[in-house]
C-alpha cells in the first residue's frame, strides 16, 4: 500500500497549518533519538515523520503532494532535496526544547536555490548531526567532497528614477557571522519582481567549495507623480472645464527632468490621454523603450459666484 503523509502523523487532509504542527511535535518527542538511543526503528520513524512534516508544513509543497495523493509518486518527481529545500531541522527542534543536531549545524539564510548541480543527492543530510550522517533511503555521502554554498537572497528597493535610468548601489547585511558590503549596478529599465544575481556572494562552501550566489529581489518603490505599467510611464493633469471645452495649453514634466508643452484640442474629454513617444522606461536587453501618457482630468467647480452662476445658466439654456 502507497505511504501516505497524512497517515504517517495521524491527520487528516483537512488539518490547519498548526494542528499538523501540534502534532509532529508530539511525535518528535517520542521518537527524537535522544529519546531513543540505539533504535534503529526509532530513527526511520522519525524520518518518516520529519519528511512527512517538511511537506505538509509547506504550502505549495502541500498542494503539489495533495496532486500525486501518495509519499511514493511525489518522491517520483521530487528528490530528497526537494523535500528539505528550506526546511530547518535545527531551528524546528530548538524550538521543541532540543538543542538540534549534535556539535551545531547550519541553519538557512533564506535560501532558495541549492548551489552545485549533477547529482541530485549530494546535499547536506538534515539528520547527518542526529543520526551520525546516516541519510535517508541509503543515499551517497559527500562529507569530504568540495561542494558548492548555498545561495541566498535579499529584497532590494529602489525609486522609481533608479529602475528607469539605473544606478549604482551600495548594500550592507549580515551573512553567516560576517557583514557583507557589496557595489550592485541597477540596470537601466528593471522592474519590481525581476531577480539580479550575483555570483559567489553567497553562503560559504562546504570543504573549499565556491560560494553560492547572491540573489537580489527588486522592488520597484512607489511615486508620488509618475505611476509605471511594463515600460510605459503615466501621469495625470488637472484642467478647468472651461479650458477643456475652449482647449489650451499644459505644461508636463518627465521624468528626465524637463518640461514639455502639450496643447489641447477644444472639447477634451474627462480621462484623455495623451501619448508622449519615447519618454518612457527604457527595455531591457535590447526591447523597445515606452511611453510615457498623461491622462487629463477635468475639475468641476465645487462653489460658484452669483455672476458664475448666471452663465452657466446661460449656457445650459443654449444647450451646453
Amino acid at each position: 500500500m502507497a505511504e501516505d503523509y497524512y497517515q504517517v502523523l495521524g491527520v487528516d487532509k483537512k488539518a490547519t497549518a498548526d494542528e499538523i504542527k501540534k502534532v509532529y511535535r508530539k511525535l518528535a518527542l517520542k521518537w527524537h533519538p535522544d529519546k531513543n538511543p540505539n533504535n534503529k526503528s526509532a530513527e526511520e520513524k522519525f524520518k518518516k515523520i520529519s519528511e512527512a512534516y517538511a511537506v505538509l508544513s509547506d504550502t505549495e509543497k502541500r498542494q503539489q503532494y495533495d496532486q500525486f495523493g501518495s509519499a511514493d509518486q511525489f518522491r517520483q518527481q521530487y528528490s530528497q532535496e526537494d523535500i528539505f529545500r528550506n526546511f530547518d531541522l535545527n531551528e524546528i527542534l530548538r524550538g521543541f526544547g532540543f538543542e538540534g543536531a549534535r556539535g551545531g549545524g547550519r541553519t538557512t539564510f533564506r535560501t532558495s536555490r541549492r548551489g552545485g548541480g549533477g547529482v541530485r543527492d549530494d546535499y547536506e543530510d538534515p539528520f547527518a548531526g542526529l543520526f551520525g550522517g546516516g541519510g535517508m533511503g541509503g543515499g551517497r555521502q559527500y562529507a569530504n567532497m568540495p561542494q558548492k554554498g548555498q545561495d541566498a537572497e535579499y529584497n532590494l528597493s529602489i525609486s522609481l528614477e533608479e529602475s528607469v535610468f539605473g544606478a549604482d548601489k551600495k548594500i550592507s547585511f549580515q551573512l553567516e557571522s560576517r557583514i557583507e558590503d557589496i557595489n550592485v549596478k541597477i540596470p537601466a529599465g528593471i522592474s519590481s519582481g525581476k531577480k539580479l544575481r550575483l555570483p559567489g556572494k553567497g553562503l560559504s562552501g562546504y570543504n573549499g567549495g565556491p560560494s553560492g550566489d547572491l540573489y537580489l529581489n527588486i522592488n520597484v518603490l512607489p511615486h508620488p507623480i509618475y505611476a509605471r505599467d511594463g515600460n510605459d510611464l503615466y501621469i495625470e493633469k488637472t484642467i478647468k472645464f472651461t479650458q477643456a471645452a475652449l482647449g489650451t495649453t499644459i505644461d508636463v514634466p518627465t521624468l528626465e527632468g524637463t518640461t514639455k508643452r502639450l496643447k489641447l484640442s477644444p472639447g477634451t474629454q474627462n480621462n484623455t490621454k495623451i501619448r508622449m513617444k519615447g519618454y518612457g522606461v527604457p527595455g531591457l536587453k535590447g526591447a523597445a523603450k515606452g511611453d510615457q501618457y498623461v491622462k487629463i482630468n477635468i475639475e468641476v467647480p465645487k462653489k460658484l459666484t452669483d455672476k458664475q452662476i448666471k452663465l452657466v445658466q446661460q449656457l445650459s439654456d443654449d444647450g451646453i
